[in-house]
């Protein structure tokens, strides 16, 4: 029978600032994405698929 390894502990002062950094932060880099230009050539072969 194989062992199932232990999820790691967490650590930290237990108050979830570290959960609503981590979540500002991905909320961020969303929002950068979405905001990014689509570049020419991907429109270019985009518009080929029609």
């Amino acid at each position: 029978m194989k062992k199932t390894a232990k999820p790691p502990k967490r650590t930290g002062t237990g108050n979830g600032l570290g959960d609503a950094n981590v979540g500002q932060a991905l909320r961020s880099a969303y929002q950068r994405t979405v905001n990014e230009d689509i570049p020419a050539d991907l429109l270019d072969l985009l518009g080929k698929l029609d």
